[in-house]
């Protein structure tokens, strides 16, 4: 088995996508690659942020500018050292998870893509699709699905 090179894996702030980053990270350790963490997200207005505050109360800052971004990016930067990865990058991108990953993985010429498995076996993943699924199926590069919901 030939060793990954430049390891790409998604993110986007929740439990599951760390279990998913610590696992891309172990590999990147013990293989030397490069580790790409990716965060993907869509810029706000001030519209928008107005009406997730009302709803989100508390947990509005989730939603405020390019903060969560970052500091998804930073937790998950912190998550993969602790687990070996050294070389590590870290990426906010623009735009919907699963067009974002594989532009990204093409752009830094990945050679594996690692994502958690949450909504795989959900009815709405069968119905709409999910991340784990949709990148799978269009990939050029190899995935791994890392089962991070069980």
């Amino acid at each position: 088995m030939t060793a990954y090179r430049t390891i790409v894996v998604g993110t986007d702030g929740s439990d599951s996508s760390y279990v998913a980053v610590e696992k891309a990270a172990a590999l990147a350790g013990v293989s030397g690659a490069t580790l790409v963490v990716a965060c993907a997200y869509y810029p706000t207005d001030d519209r928008d942020v107005a009406a997730a505050a009302d709803v989100l109360k508390e947990e509005a800052y989730q939603v405020r500018g390019s903060a969560p971004t970052t500091e998804i990016l930073r937790a998950a930067r912190d998550r993969a050292a602790a687990v070996g990865a050294k070389d590590i990058i870290e990426r906010a991108i623009v735009g919907e998870p699963v067009d974002s990953l594989l532009s990204l993985l093409k752009e830094v010429d990945g050679d594996l893509l690692v994502v958690g498995n949450r909504g795989l076996n959900t009815l709405a993943g069968r119905l709409l699709g999910s991340v784990p699924s949709d990148v799978a199926r269009k990939s050029r590069s190899d995935v791994l699905i890392v089962h991070t919901v069980r």
